[in-house]
C-alpha cells in the first residue's frame, strides 16, 4: 500500500487530492489548523476506506516546530513515504508598496517555509528508500506577474524555485519532484465571488493530473504542470 502526506487537506485542492489518493488505495496523513474539520473528515474517510490508515494531525504549518512535529508523527506511523504533497497555502491579494506590514513574512511562512521544513523532515526517509515523489502546489502566479499579486505572487515564484532546486538535488536518489501550477480552481475562497463554477476549473481536475503524473514509468518525471481554465485566467 502506498503512503502519502498531504498538507492543507480539509478543503479545496488538498481535499480533492487526499480523496483521490485514498480511492487509489493509498494510506494518507493529512494536516490542517482546524481540528474539527480534520476529525470529521478522518471519520468520514475511515468509514469509506476501512483498509486505509488515516492520520489526521492538527498543525499550523507556518510554525516551524509544528511542521517538524507533523513530520515526526508521519515518520513514526508510516513505514515509507511514497508521496509528499505540499499543498498548504494562503492567498492574500495586494500591492507590494501598499500591502499591510508583515504580509510578505506571513505568506512566506504559509506558502514557502511550510513546504521547506516539511520536505526537510520527510525527504531523508525517501532518500534512504531511493524512491518517492514530491508535489509542490505552485500557481500560474509562479509564472507570470499580474495586478494585485503582491507578496502572494512573490511566494509562489519562490515555491517554484524551491521545486526546481529540490528536483536537481534529489535526482541521484530517484526521487521525483513535480511543481503543479493551477490557474483559477473552484475552492471555498471563490464562494460569493460571483464567478460561476463553469468558468473555472474543478479541484478534481488538479487531483487527476497529480495522479496521472504519479503513475508514469520509474524513469519518467513531469517537472511542471500548468493548468488553466479553457477561457484563460481571470
Amino acid at each position: 500500500m502506498p503512503y502519502a502526506v498531504i498538507t492543507g487537506a480539509t478543503q479545496g485542492i488538498g481535499k480533492a487530492i487526499a480523496g483521490k489518493l485514498l480511492a487509489q488505495g493509498c494510506s494518507i496523513a493529512i494536516c490542517a489548523r482546524n481540528k474539527e474539520k480534520l476529525a470529521l473528515l478522518a471519520e468520514e474517510w475511515s468509514a469509506q476506506y476501512p483498509e486505509a490508515q488515516i492520520i489526521a494531525h492538527s498543525a499550523d504549518l507556518s510554525d516551524k516546530i509544528e511542521t517538524e512535529n507533523f513530520g515526526k508523527v508521519v515518520l513514526q506511523a508510516f513505514p515509507t513515504i511514497d508521496f509528499l504533497v505540499n499543498n498548504a497555502g494562503a492567498f492574500l491579494p495586494g500591492e507590494i508598496c501598499d500591502e499591510p506590514e508583515g504580509r510578505l513574512e506571513t505568506l512566506m511562512g504559509v506558502n514557502v517555509y511550510s513546504a521547506y521544513h516539511l520536505t526537510r523532515a520527510i525527504a531523508p526517509a525517501m532518500k534512504k528508500a531511493g524512491s518517492g515523489h514530491i508535489f509542490n502546489m505552485c500557481s500560474v502566479a509562479s509564472l507570470k506577474a499580474y495586478p494585485n499579486g503582491g507578496s502572494y505572487s512573490i511566494t509562489k515564484y519562490a515555491l517554484l524555485g524551491f521545486s526546481d532546486n529540490l528536483r536537481e538535488e534529489l535526482k541521484p536518489f530517484n526521487i521525483k519532484v513535480t511543481a503543479i501550477c493551477p490557474g483559477a480552481t473552484y475552492t471555498p475562497s471563490w464562494e460569493g465571488s460571483g464567478v460561476t463554477t463553469e468558468r473555472i476549473m474543478e479541484a478534481d481536475d488538479v487531483a487527476n493530473m497529480l495522479w496521472a503524473s504519479a503513475n508514469l514509468s520509474l524513469q519518467a518525471n513531469v517537472e511542471t504542470i500548468v493548468m488553466r481554465p479553457v477561457k484563460g485566467d481571470l
